[in-house]
């Protein structure tokens, strides 16, 4: 049996419905989040979980309770896998970053591997802290099924390390919508992808929400 690990991001926010930047805020989850979590928890209880690891921030915490409660498993918290921090875009949209921020914006859109937000983080940064967390699951755990609760950026950026995919192209390669899961197999040739950014779990009215 090969180690599975279950990429989870978070419900729905009011900033991921606003199309804001998240990082550092912990904001909470809309009531449609929280369904989206009780959705997840409905399609997936009856997997034979070994472990859930998550990001600390209430948002992926109130995402993962309705698993962990129904499976009698206790989440593994990591600042490791919270999301990138944002800095002084935290809570402001795209168009209002290119207008306030405009050249640090086209910089980090080009390659925010290198380049930060305003105040922030680099994509390599994250990419060293998130990846942090997989090679503790790696050897803690041989096989079985692991789920990871975390952030839209920080999920991208842990696939494409495992993936091979230049991490600064993660908003470019990958998507990852609110309440979607990606799939990896941990094989004897390497990662394996075997889903990426599935929502077949949620129902259409979730899955039609607005914002990213």
């Amino acid at each position: 049996m090969s180690l599975y690990i279950y990429f989870l991001r978070h419900g729905q926010t009011e900033c991921s419905r606003n199309n804001a930047f998240c990082g550092s805020i912990d904001s909470e989850l809309t009531p449609e989040g929280l369904d989206m979590a009780e959705a997840f928890a409905a399609a997936y209880q009856s997997l034979a979980w070994t472990a859930i690891f998550c990001s600390p921030m209430r948002r992926t915490i109130a995402t993962a309770k309705p698993l962990f409660t129904a499976i009698g498993i206790e989440p593994q918290l990591r600042e490791g896998l919270k999301e990138i921090n944002y800095g002084q875009w935290e809570g402001k949209t795209p168009k209002t970053i290119n207008q306030e921020y405009h050249d640090d914006y086209i910089r980090w859109s080009a390659d925010p591997a290198w380049y930060a937000p305003t105040g922030g983080e680099m994509a390599i940064t994250i990419a060293s802290r998130a990846m942090g967390v997989i090679e503790e699951i790696k050897h803690l755990y041989n096989n079985g099924n692991v789920l990871v609760v975390s952030h839209k950026a920080t999920i991208r950026i842990m696939l494409c390390s495992l993936l091979g995919i230049d991490v600064g192209r993660f908003r470019y390669r990958l998507d990852c919508p609110v309440g979607s899961v990606s799939v990896v197999e941990f094989t004897s040739h390497g990662p394996f992808l075997h889903t990426l950014a599935n929502r077949s779990h949620l129902p259409e009215q979730l899955q039609s929400l607005p914002g990213t």
